[in-house]
């Protein structure tokens, strides 16, 4: 009796995905409950676990598209992991002998599907192609293999530069009769969108289409907060366990600011056919990390109650989650607010687009030092710590007066601290 392995629902809003890799091979035997495939939606990367003990039957491929509800492996119930080790007439069958020089296409294919080693489908595919060992391309720690380094190593190896590399399974083309070129020009490549990169470009080009947006600036001496990291950092770090970052500051001078102008705070929906305004009471603050997959924004709950503690460790277990692969779709829905750090990669000034629903957006950037009048008033001029910070907002329901006054309280409250204390 077989089993099936269907693809679940892994939120109201999530249809389809692709299959992203499969951590049990076919033919392999499984446990019940483990993971044998990865499935990357347009919002997370989630698990397909076994339902059943028995050996796996696999019905898609890395790379294709699958359904919610989809079946896209089968398990053969009974036997055991040894079961394919006590059958040496059907090994003795299937054996081949290990070719010295070149292994037929069919061979080639097999390898590329089954060795352990990160790549992406059309990497895989041309490897087989090409008769490439991929266990011998070496790409930087932590990424994939992608198809532009396949076609480099095959590159490599017909000018006599790659060391080991294999030779070309299928002969070269006679240069008389060339074959039209069907896609780029050589020396290009074309990978397909990732959903979660699909999902990002749509929900960037809805903003712009949906939204009055407007971005207003303004500049921040970061002095006062510098200082007081230097002062507290290490007494900070080795009490709580988290170290003391510039972004706990900007979360808690963000949520003091929407609660003094709820309208930052709020949604435009739709209630009846008509708009209307979907105010909050709390601070669920979005905070943009960046993965190799693209930019997400997992949702930091409740921050008007939480410590500088609790924002330093709420935000990184969200980015080491983020770029871990291992967000859930609850984590990167409902937030009210949201922040980005272009500084971090060197910004010095953008203009951050809306995260929908959302009314606005904070973008922090590069810490420069600048020549400013300091102290203000007086004439004089100094060298300073800056910063310039951004608020893009849906003019819809902000006026501009209210961003211009919201964006100086978020300058205010980091200038000089203790009003986060005071809560003024």
């Amino acid at each position: 009796m077989a089993v099936d392995i269907v693809i679940p629902a892994f939120g109201e809003s999530v249809t389809s995905g692709v299959v992203q890799r499969w951590v049990k091979k076919d033919g392999d035997f499984v446990n019940t409950d483990d993971i044998v495939m990865e499935l990357e939606t347009d919002k997370v990367t989630g698990e397909v676990r076994a339902p059943a003990s028995g050996t796996l039957q696999t019905l898609a491929k890395e790379g294709d598209t699958v359904n919610v509800g989809a079946v896209v492996a089968r398990i053969a119930e009974g036997g055991a992991p040894a079961a394919a080790k006590s059958a040496p007439a059907a090994a003795a069958v299937n054996a081949e002998p290990k070719p010295a020089t070149s292994v037929p296409a069919s061979t080639a294919t097999a390898v590329a599907e089954h060795e352990d080693v990160r790549a992406t489908p059309l990497a895989r595919k041309l490897a087989a192609e090409h008769n490439v060992d991929l266990s011998k391309i070496t790409v930087p720690h932590g990424q994939r293999i992608r198809e532009q380094d396949v076609l480099n190593y095959v590159n490599a190896g017909k000018n006599g530069s790659a060391i080991g590399a294999a030779a070309p399974a299928v002969a070269p083309r006679p240069q008389a009769t060339p074959a039209p070129a069907a896609g780029p020009r050589q020396g290009s490549t074309r990978e397909r969108m990732t959903p979660l990169r699909q999902r990002i470009a749509a929900r960037l080009v809805q903003a712009q289409h949906t939204a009055a947006m407007l971005t207003t600036f303004n500049e921040v001496d970061m002095t006062a907060v510098m200082e007081l990291r230097k002062q507290y950092k290490e007494d900070f770090e080795k009490k709580h366990g988290i170290g003391l970052g510039f972004m706990s500051f900007f979360v808690k001078a963000a949520a003091n600011a929407l609660k003094a102008f709820p309208m930052v705070n709020a949604y435009i929906v739709e209630e009846d056919g008509n708009p209307a305004i979907e105010k909050h009471d709390y601070c669920d603050i979005a905070v943009a990390v960046s993965t190799p997959k693209g930019l997400v924004v997992p949702v930091l709950r409740s921050c008007e109650k939480l410590s500088f503690a609790g924002v330093e460790s709420g935000i990184k277990e969200l980015a080491t989650r983020a770029k871990d692969g291992k967000l859930a779709l609850e984590d990167m829905q409902g937030g009210t607010f949201t922040i980005t750090n272009g500084g971090i990669f060197g910004s010095l000034m953008s203009t951050p687009i809306l995260n929908p629903p959302q009314s606005a957006i904070l973008g922090m950037h590069a810490i420069k030092s600048r020549a400013v009048e300091y102290p203000a008033g007086s004439g004089q001029v100094a060298i300073r710590p800056m910063m310039y910070l951004a608020l893009s907002y849906d003019h819809r329901i902000i006026d501009g007066a209210e961003a211009v006054q919201f964006l100086v309280r978020i300058k205010n409250a980091i200038e000089d601290p203790q009003r986060l204390l005071l809560e003024i």
